[in-house]
């Protein structure tokens, strides 16, 4: 178990930032995995699927027709 032990109080100010940054990464992907995949956004992703293969002459800046 030695192994895993880590030395709070070691740490520098950029282990810290580090960390924090990893949590927040992690959260952020969580929501936006829930978001993404709520079944009640799925129309509204599944209109936009094939956004970047339109042409812009034909839909307006909404990606309407």
């Amino acid at each position: 178990m030695e192994y895993l032990h880590t030395d709070w109080a070691a740490m520098t100010l950029n282990d810290w930032l580090g960390v924090i940054y990893t949590v927040l990464a992690f959260v952020a992907m969580i929501l936006i995995y829930v978001m993404v995949l709520h079944p009640k956004h799925k129309e509204a992703f599944d209109s936009r699927a094939d956004m970047a293969l339109r042409d812009a002459d034909d839909y307006n800046k909404l990606g309407d027709k």
